[in-house]
């Protein structure tokens, strides 16, 4: 039975591509360096943002302009992460009926703490969330498990009656490093075939899609 979804945040609950590659591209500009088309940050993201600074900066930077590049984009980032940023379309109306249904919500995301807390805040005021961590020092990132099991232990859930969902191979490699059931996200940032070829038990094309599952699981006492 399913108690509780934990749901990856970046191309999982919100659209936020815009506004990364848009934050990124500004910040190499303004150290002299090439800009990226929006379709390339689909593959930049995924596994924090260090990463996603090392992979949009030339190959040959140093560690202090790679350090200096971080602390610039994490500035404007978070004056800028709102600009363009949206909800997938069928989110809100499927968090609120798992909320309805009694099912607690979480999120597990690679993106820094501090950049996701006010996300959280600003698109899902009405949402209590039963815990949402995004990347924290000395906690390793994705798909590393720890997070979830942090989650786990936070929201008081066993790990057999929570399920995850994401729309990057890092998110369905994290949920079977936590034992966990996957779901693939097709409306994300990644493809079908890299949710597949990394272990993905479902792939829904729609949000409203989730919402079955979980009824079936509380009515039947399993996923599937």
């Amino acid at each position: 039975m399913t108690e509780l979804v934990i749901f990856d945040l970046d191309g999982t609950l919100l659209n936020t591509i815009d506004d990364l590659a848009d934050s990124c591209n500004y910040i190499l500009e303004k150290h002299g360096f090439t800009t990226h088309k929006t379709e390339k940050y689909y593959y930049f993201v995924g596994n924090g943002i260090r990463k996603l600074i090392e992979r949009a900066a030339p190959s040959d930077c140093s560690a202090e302009t790679l350090q200096a590049i971080f602390n610039d984009f994490m500035d404007y980032y978070q004056r800028h992460s709102a600009d363009k940023t949206a909800p997938y379309e069928g989110i809100i109306s499927t968090l609120e009926q798992l909320a309805a249904a009694g099912v607690k919500l979480a999120v597990a995301s690679n993106k820094a703490q501090s950049a996701m807390e006010p996300l959280l805040t600003h698109y899902f005021p009405t949402v209590k969330w039963a815990a949402a961590f995004g990347q924290r020092d000395g906690v390793p990132v994705k798909p590393n498990p720890q997070i979830v099991f942090d989650i786990l232990k936070t929201s008081g859930v066993e790990k057999e009656a929570a399920i995850y969902i994401g729309d990057t191979g890092t998110d369905m490699q994290t949920a079977a490093n936590a034992g966990l059931f996957k779901i693939g996200a097709a409306w994300g940032f990644r493809t079908r075939k890299e949710l597949a070829a990394n272990g993905a038990d479902i792939i829904i094309s729609h949000p409203k899609e989730l919402v079955k599952i979980v009824e079936n699981s509380r009515n039947s006492a399993e996923i599937l």
